[in-house]
């Protein structure tokens, strides 16, 4: 699940704190980055549970409207369809889920508010609508309908954010709210995968998709700061006519980590290394950083290349 490309932002979240602090010993960073995978992979099954948070409330909703009918002795016939979903009902039994919310602890009573938002903006949508009206639903059926309330619901909602943040306090998690878009891609990615056949063991995706994700983790942060004051002092014997003291304390991170890996972890091609820091400049620090740290690194590696000192994958 946790790719390389969030490893990467992982790592120089991390060692950003661990600079800032001048307390942290690596020890202690490398405990921290991985919490900040557990915290990610949390997540991914706090959002999974929605789908039973969302279910529970549309019966819930359904119950009131049945005893208020009841009690004015008018006529009510509920679709039970929604609450009814085959995909629901399954991912609901699915044990994973189940045994990791409940040794976590996990739950959205922090966060009800967003539970409440997307029911009310699923009723208000052409494909519940769509989906409430056809003759029979099939599992695939309930499965895309999922994958709409997460993709076109889940994804954009303001109050999922929010609760996140809340909740990021309630569970002692770091970057839900933030990591929201990228996990919700996992869930619609496993939404995808299920199968009716596999009903409660269904596999879930794993924290990492191999070790050698993990690995490679461990080793960027270590190395990272083991190499610190040399890629340091790459760095700033190549900035020409710029002040040393002006560079964003970011940029600085960011240019470390990405010599790190283009000069210690050789079977990932250059344009790869290059192309993720570049993309990370321009998430993590201010606009025109990106060009000035390309030019840097650019500058560096000429001279590796000059030198003969680059040993790298080229694609």
């Amino acid at each position: 699940m946790i790719n390389r490309t969030l490893v990467r932002t992982r790592v120089i979240q991390n060692l950003y704190a661990y600079y800032k602090d001048g307390d942290c010993t690596p020890l202690t960073a490398k405990k921290q980055l991985l919490k900040s995978f557990s915290d990610t992979y949390s997540l991914y099954f706090l959002l999974l549970s929605l789908v039973d948070e969302v279910t529970r409330y549309a019966e819930e909703q359904m119950n009131e409207a049945a005893a208020r009918a009841k009690a004015t002795h008018t006529s009510y016939e509920p679709n039970k369809r929604f609450i009814h979903n085959k995909f629901a009902m399954q991912l609901f039994n699915n044990h994973t889920l189940r045994s990791y919310t409940a040794d976590k602890l996990l739950s959205w009573d922090a966060g009800h508010n967003a539970v409440i938002a997307v029911y009310k903006e699923l009723i208000a949508s052409p494909f519940y609508e769509e989906y409430m009206a056809l003759p029979s639903a099939s599992y695939e059926d309930d499965k895309r309908l999922w994958r709409r309330i997460f993709q076109r619901i889940v994804a954009e909602s303001e109050q999922v954010e929010s609760a996140l943040e809340e909740l990021e306090v309630v569970h002692n998690a770091q970057n839900w709210s933030t990591d929201m878009q990228i996990v919700v891609s996992y869930v619609i990615k496993t939404i995808k995968q299920f199968d009716e056949a596999k009903m409660d063991d269904m596999p879930l995706l794993e924290m990492f998709d191999t070790e050698d994700e993990l690995t490679f983790a461990k080793d960027l942060l270590r190395l990272s700061i083991e190499h610190h004051d040399e890629y340091m002092d790459l760095i700033h014997t190549h900035l020409k006519n710029w002040d040393a003291e002006r560079i964003a304390y970011m940029d600085g991170i960011i240019m470390q980590v990405a010599l790190t890996e283009i000069l210690n972890f050789q079977e990932i091609p250059l344009e790869i290394s290059m192309n993720e820091y570049i993309e990370l400049s321009k998430e993590y620090s201010s606009d025109k950083s990106y060009m000035f740290i390309n030019g840097i690194l650019n500058n560096i590696l000429h001279e590796k290349k000059e030198s003969n000192s680059l040993f790298k994958t080229v694609r």
